[in-house]
């Protein structure tokens, strides 16, 4: 399922409440590079994005990019003040080092267990793992922002992952157009559900048994 940018922009606000004044954040591709545009200037959050920038700003007015300053998908990108520059090296040794507050990171399937897929679909060409191993790994907490459903509307939230392993039991909670859920050790928390979807449609898209919480929030 293709989300529109409506949508995708109700995940990445949804997914800025997760984040607090001074983190250090790592943002994926797709989705998640759309975080920054909803956290106020003045928490000083540090985006970070392993092809060596730590400052990341919001994304730039369009016909105002700097050609020289992307992140790590190639997309165009602005920094904060203060924000520095480096090799991969030093980025990937942030994030080895558990740096990281917090890693969003996109997805095709997601496992009951939190084990992550999200770098290849068998026979499709694929352009490299990228720093997701390491992210999903070693970033304190790990937030997978995602279509519920994927281009043939079958649910990316699974009992098992069929698809090539990133890392597994490294996903700490998940942000879709129809719900947040939180990975738990008893199993899928069902903590909020995205307007205006209902409960039964959250359920019956979800190819994994959840728990309900007992405050079930409507988030609009």
């Amino acid at each position: 399922m293709v989300l529109d940018i409506n949508h995708r922009n109700m995940i990445a606000r949804r997914a800025a409440r997760e984040i607090y004044p001074g983190m250090a954040v790592n943002l994926g591709i797709g989705i998640p590079e759309l975080v920054a545009d909803f956290l106020p200037t003045e928490w000083n959050v540090m985006f970070h994005s392993v092809n060596g920038i730590l400052g990341v700003g919001p994304t730039p007015t369009k016909g105002e990019e700097d050609v020289h300053l992307f992140n790590a998908g190639g997309a165009p990108v602005t920094i904060h003040s203060g924000a520095s520059f480096f090799d991969s090296s030093i980025a990937y040794g942030m994030v080895r080092k558990g740096k990281l507050d917090v890693a969003f990171l996109g997805a095709l399937q997601v496992s009951r267990k939190g084990d992550l897929a999200n770098w290849i679909v068998p026979g499709q060409r694929v352009y490299g793992i990228g720093g997701g191993v390491e992210l999903a790994r070693y970033a304190k907490k790990v937030i997978v922002l995602m279509s519920h459903l994927n281009e043939r509307d079958e649910p990316k939230i699974c009992r098992e992952c069929t698809l090539p392993l990133t890392a597994k039991s490294c996903v700490d909670m998940i942000i879709t157009e129809r719900a947040v859920i939180e990975v738990t050790e008893g199993g899928l928390y069902l903590a909020e559900v995205m307007y205006p979807f209902t409960l039964e449609e959250v359920i019956t898209k979800t190819d994994a048994p959840l728990i309900i919480s007992e405050n079930l929030q409507m988030y609009d």
